[in-house]
């Protein structure tokens, strides 16, 4: 007869600490946590009731679960992977862990003109970039960015999902050649004063160069605006944005010479991808203006 602590009793204990540390989502937290460890669906942790915890899986529930409630880690670090959209990519510290909203980014590209050439800038884990190869695979798509460890994570998930993504280092635009049709991006846009809000995960674990730019969050996307501006070939541009941030980054892109701009909202009513379009060959369909 096999020894060991039913799933449910385990999970009992997990989330009682979990939730006592302050995490938001402590029962979804220890479900992913134990399935992780145990190698099983988090489905089966409630339907196959021979499942236990026992031998090497007890000490390693039981460190999943300190690194979650007393340092709290990222689950996505923990577990090593994030699922975004229709795919499961392989996250660590070297990377911001991909976000819900920024799936927004994806459907903005999934809108453009067959075969057309597209740069995610700030690629990360490569999330955006291999998301819109794997639903639209006869878009030209290169993932850009500044941090080679970011880089190297974004290379092997393409090769772990057989998707052809091109990769460059390059700090924003500088040295990239003149041949996109879109760039999307996910910049660093929490402002300096904004620090002492973000939550233990964030603030602890994430790399503070994808999440801080300057005083008033708006000198990467700045910097960006400026360099869209000088390439007229890119017919349009989505840029992720802070809470409250649309109208200013609107009226960069607007600035820069994009006369359609209007603001994305994600599921929490945030205004969260400004979206500039220029007319032209190689431009997205045709979309309602919503002008900010």
């Amino acid at each position: 007869m096999r020894t060991g602590t039913p799933v449910r009793e385990a999970l009992d204990g997990a989330i009682t600490a979990i939730g006592a540390a302050g995490c938001e989502t402590p029962r979804l937290d220890a479900e992913v946590l134990l399935a992780h460890v145990l190698r099983v669906s988090r489905e089966r942790l409630w339907t196959d009731r021979e499942l236990i915890v026992a031998g090497p899986a007890v000490r390693a529930f039981q460190n999943a679960v300190r690194r979650r409630a007393v340092q709290r880690e990222p689950v996505a670090y923990i577990v090593g992977h994030r699922a975004f959209r229709h795919l499961d990519v392989a996250v660590d510290p070297r990377v911001l862990v991909p976000r819900p909203e920024t799936e927004l980014l994806v459907e903005m590209g999934l809108v453009l003109l067959r075969g057309a050439r597209v740069l995610d800038v700030g690629t990360g884990s490569g999330a955006v970039a291999l998301a819109l190869k794997q639903e639209r695979p006869d878009l030209r798509v290169t993932g850009s960015d500044i941090s080679s460890d970011a880089l190297e994570l974004a290379r092997g998930n393409g090769e772990r999902l057989g998707l052809e993504v091109s990769w460059a280092h390059a700090d924003l635009l500088e040295g990239l050649s003149d041949e996109f049709d879109a760039v999307l991006c996910n910049p660093p846009y929490v402002a300096e004063s904004e620090r002492g809000s973000l939550a233990p995960e964030i603030l602890r674990h994430e790399p503070p160069g994808a999440l801080f730019a300057g005083a008033d969050g708006l000198v990467v996307l700045r910097r960006l605006a400026a360099q869209l501006a000088a390439r007229p070939r890119v017919r349009l541009a989505a840029l992720e944005v802070g809470a409250r941030q649309a109208p200013a980054v609107g009226g960069l892109l607007h600035d820069a010479g994009f006369t359609q701009v209007r603001a994305e909202r994600d599921l929490a009513g945030i205004e969260r991808v400004v979206v500039g379009e220029r007319p032209g060959e190689g431009q997205s369909a045709d979309r309602e203006e919503a002008s900010l």
